[in-house]
Formats: C-alpha cells, sequence, structure tokens
C-alpha cells in the first residue's frame, strides 16, 4: 500500500533505498518497538561500509527475536534515553545505534559506522559508556568496548587506516596535525610520526575531482619534502593488502633515519 515512483527509486544509492524500507517498516511497528542497527545508522545517515542492507533491522521488548528474508528482529530492552524519533518513525538514538553495531558487527565496519556517529554527532561519545554499561549482560559487550575505545571521528578510510596500523605492527601516529610549511601555507596531514619526519597520507579518489585538485595535491607533497618529511600515501585497495604500505612505511623509516645520521656527522 505504499509507492515511489521509480524514477524516485532510481535516483536512490543503496543506503536511501535501505532508508526507504526502514521508514516503511517503522511506520508499521507496534508501540515500545523501533528500527535499529544498520537500518537506524542508515536514517541517522551515518557512513556505513560494507554492512549488508538487505534487511530492515527492528529491535523489540519481550518477544522474541526473527530473522526473515526482509527483516531482523531483535529481542532487547531499552533504557530512557535509547530512542529517538525521525520522520515520525522510532529509532534507536546515536549512542544506541553505535553500541548495538560494535556489539554486532566485525570491527572494521563497527569502527567505520563509530566514527561517522563521532563526527557528524560530537556530544555521542560521552553518551557511549552509558549505554554500554546497560548493555554488559548482552553478547558482544567485550568486543564492543575495545570498538568504542578506538573511536576518534576520522573519516571511513582514515578509520581503516588506523586498524591496520595498529594489525600490521606499526606505530600510533598522530592525528590531523598541522604544519607550516616555508613559504607560511598551512596544512593538515592526515596522519603524522613526529620523531620519524614521516606523513602518512591516504588517498580517497573523493579528493581530486579534476586536475587542479592534483595539482594542489602535489604542490603540497612537494612542500613537505621540502621540510625534509618522508611522505607514505596509500589508496583504498591497498588497505586490503596493507602489508604493501607497511612495507612502504619501513623503507620510509631507513631513509629518515639515514638522513638524521648524515645531518648529525
Amino acid at each position: 500500500g505504499v509507492y515511489l515512483r521509480r524514477t524516485q527509486y532510481d535516483a536512490l544509492d543503496e543506503a536511501g533505498r535501505h532508508g526507504v524500507h526502514a521508514r516503511h517498516v517503522g511506520s508499521r511497528l507496534e508501540p515500545g518497538e523501533a528500527i535499529s542497527h544498520v537500518s537506524a545508522a542508515v536514517l541517522h545517515r551515518l557512513d556505513i561500509w560494507k554492512v549488508p542492507l538487505t534487511r530492515v533491522h527492528i529491535s523489540r521488548p519481550g518477544r522474541h527475536g526473527r530473522i526473515t528474508p526482509h527483516l531482523h528482529a531483535h529481542r532487547t530492552r531499552f533504557g530512557d534515553d535509547d530512542l529517538v524519533e525521525i520522520h515520525g518513525v522510532a529509532v534507536t538514538s546515536v549512542a544506541r545505534t553505535v553500541v548495538d553495531l560494535a556489539r554486532t558487527l566485525p570491527r572494521d565496519e563497527a569502527v567505520a559506522i563509530g566514527d561517522s556517529a563521532l563526527r557528524l554527532h560530537p556530544n555521542t561519545r560521552r553518551q557511549l559508556a552509558p549505554v554500554l554499561a546497560r548493555a554488559r549482560h548482552r553478547t558482544g559487550t567485550t568486543a564492543a568496548a575495545s570498538v568504542l575505545g578506538f573511536l576518534d571521528g576520522r573519516s571511513v578510510g582514515e578509520s581503516l587506516s588506523r586498524i591496520r596500523m595498529r594489525e600490521s605492527g606499526l606505530p600510533a601516529p598522530d592525528l590531523q596535525r598541522e604544519v607550516i610549511v616555508r613559504d607560511g601555507r598551512r596544512y593538515r596531514l592526515d596522519f603524522f610520526w613526529d620523531g620519524l619526519g614521516i606523513v602518512g597520507e591516504f588517498d580517497g579518489s573523493i579528493k581530486y575531482r579534476d586536475r587542479r585538485d592534483l595539482l594542489a595535491e602535489k604542490r603540497r607533497e612537494d612542500a613537505l619534502r621540502d621540510l625534509g618529511l618522508e611522505v607514505v600515501r596509500w589508496n583504498w585497495a591497498e588497505l586490503e593488502r596493507f602489508e604493501v604500505v607497511a612495507g612502504r612505511f619501513a623503507r620510509a623509516v631507513t631513509r629518515a633515519r639515514s638522513r638524521i645520521a648524515a645531518a648529525a656527522r
């Protein structure tokens, strides 16, 4: 009984279509039930990375969970601040959504969504601990605590980069460090290893829409190298084979140490 024009539907991306389905399901929920998990993340407009959107997720107190081809119903309890309303539909709050997904998703996907939440809703950070405490008897809270402690509000690519660095044994970098180059311009760096003089840059293709973007990035990198800094770059594909980046980083460390030793002589 609910219709959407084909041109409107075709104009939506996968998350947009899921959001339409979620709002429809939400309009038919019983009192006390709510859209939750990844469906809530979509309605909150958080970044979704590699999470299946085939089923609309709802949570409901006192009734058994069930899974159908198009619906995943979770049995739960709600705290006083766990629910909000979006477009007239009951939805789990941003903090509750992040905790639910941190308990149930793989680490990569959970961190990507959690960082998006902190970036868009900075006040969410102080709400996470009490929400997690209320979930202490539920499955996945240990994993969730680890995810929540790792969040810092970066983009998806930067979030995944930090995970890969930790997995590869790279030292922890400073994030978003600002440097001033010789002509007075200021640049904010994705990742910076101060003691080594190494800059890490994640190349999301969105950054380079045309030739002017490429030229500006080249000027930026030349200015950083003119300060004596090593620049290590990687892209989306290399996040899946981060050993390539780790090798690049190791060679940059060798060059940086050689340069420091030469300057000391």
